[in-house]
């Protein structure tokens, strides 16, 4: 008689593991947070979250993934059905800062945690990063620019301002919309052809 096939695991609570590391990453910061402060939050066993994780880095690793996919969802949803290159970036920053300033913990360890900070996973954070950042690189090469624009550069300056907004954002003072808006209304006028 055949063994029937392992069913997945009914109590799969995967996504409360993640919702907790971000939440606990994004409020203390990664060498702060335990694992015992990740698995109390969700009544867990310390020892059971290693069924989904090998180490602490590995968390993270997982963490930072979802926040540079729901990001990247908004990004690429606001691009989507807009051809003209300026209208293009435009869409992209302002979704790219709504997704930052919607106080999501996800996007909060996106913006916060470096790669460099933790060495165990620096390759794969890096990784998510520069392939998040390839639809930046696409969109700014797609510009109409003054020959000699240094691309890199605007891009690199255009996504830092963006990342760096959370930390003088005003809700109901600041607009993100009018934000990016103004970002790339600033970087048009003296680059344009």
């Amino acid at each position: 008689m055949a063994t029937p096939a392992r069913l997945p695991r009914a109590d799969n609570r995967l996504p409360q593991i993640l919702d907790e590391a971000a939440r606990l990453f994004a409020e203390r910061g990664f060498p702060a947070t335990t694992i015992r402060d990740i698995v109390r939050g969700i009544d867990m066993l310390p020892g059971s979250l290693y069924y989904h994780f090998a180490a602490k880095e590995d968390l993270l690793a997982a963490v930072y993934a979802e926040g540079v996919k729901r990001i990247s969802g908004h990004v690429h949803a606001a691009i989507a059905k807009r051809t003209d290159p300026w209208q293009r970036l435009t869409a992209a920053c302002v979704a790219h800062l709504e997704a930052l300033l919607d106080e999501s913990a996800y996007a909060q360890v996106v913006i916060r945690v470096r790669p460099g900070d933790v060495p165990e996973v620096a390759g794969p954070l890096t990784a998510l990063r520069d392939r998040y950042e390839s639809v930046f690189v696409d969109l700014i090469d797609a510009l109409p620019l003054k020959p000699g624009v240094d691309r890199r550069a605007l891009r690199l300056m255009l996504l830092g301002a963006l990342n760096w907004s959370q930390t003088w954002y005003r809700p109901g003072r600041d607009d993100p919309r009018a934000i990016a808006r103004n970002f790339v209304a600033l970087l048009r006028k003296p680059t344009e052809t």
